[in-house]
């Protein structure tokens, strides 16, 4: 996993980095098909998989195309390219991967089923390969761009409103923390929609923040789960007089998640507003 994601973020040729992403999808499947607990994980594995790999096939059909007409597939050679497929096929694999509202369905399904390293990883690295993606691929739409990004953003925005909504009455502690890490990765979308200094910086700073917080969270949730045997909120309530320490870090991931002043998330979601 580790090779993979190295060679991921430091390719400078497009079918490499295409490559090593779909194989960084590996270990993460045999983590939640393999370690996970409850025979659902075979179906979280299954919504994985196939979300991943039917949008995986119109990016390669688009790396073939642009190999046929470039002879290269290197970032240094692309030129701004202004095809609406071209922009739907290299882009659809990043929507699925942030995850994007609407092609999310897979994200609490994996989180809940995998295994607390699974939901670490998942959270931390994998969810960010989708936005380093966007980064690397947006700078070659910015005709097209023009004409798609403002519907993206405000699906975006639309879902991360109604996922906000969702996240109030969870009461599984995963799926409530799966939840929110797709709210917050609709704004960092958001801010590299927009194309601008300020939204590429507030994703960047979010993204870093957001896989510090949310792993974090996960890490929390698995403490608290092997205390009570229960995700259950209502069941976890009333630690402070149990578990002290815990309950304070329970206190700043939360005020971290949901930006207060001294953390990086406050930094990033006003960089992203004043971006948007």
């Amino acid at each position: 996993l580790l090779l993979c994601l190295f060679v991921t973020f430091s390719s400078m040729n497009l079918f490499m980095f295409y490559l090593f992403f779909e194989m960084s999808l590996i270990p993460i499947l045999f983590l939640i098909i393999g370690w996970g607990v409850q025979p659902e994980r075979m179906i979280a594995g299954l919504y994985l998989l196939f979300y991943t790999f039917l949008v995986s096939l119109p990016m390669m059909v688009s790396l073939f195309y642009l190999y046929k007409n470039l002879y290269s597939l290197d970032f240094y050679f692309f030129r701004i390219l202004d095809s609406m497929l071209l922009y739907f096929g290299l882009n659809l694999v990043f929507f699925v991967k942030i995850p994007m509202f609407l092609i999310h369905l897979w994200l609490p399904k994996a989180h809940v089923e995998a295994p607390i390293a699974g939901s670490m990883i998942l959270a931390g690295v994998m969810l960010k390969l989708g936005g380093y993606g966007l980064l690397r691929v947006m700078k070659l739409f910015l005709k097209v761009g023009v004409t798609f990004n403002m519907v993206i953003i405000l699906i975006s925005l639309i879902g991360s409103v109604i996922i906000s909504l969702m996240c109030v009455r969870q009461s599984d502690m995963k799926i409530l923390i799966a939840y929110s890490s797709v709210s917050h990765m609709g704004l960092v979308l958001m801010g590299i929609m927009t194309l601008n200094y300020w939204g590429v910086w507030g994703s960047l700073v979010l993204m870093l923040a957001h896989g510090l917080c949310s792993s974090g969270l996960f890490c929390l949730a698995n403490l608290s789960y092997e205390r009570t045997h229960s995700r259950s909120i209502y069941i976890n309530k009333g630690m402070m007089n149990i578990m002290p320490s815990l309950a304070l870090w329970w206190f700043l991931m939360c005020s971290s998640n949901m930006a207060a002043p001294p953390s990086l998330n406050l930094l990033g979601e006003i960089l992203l507003i004043n971006s948007l």
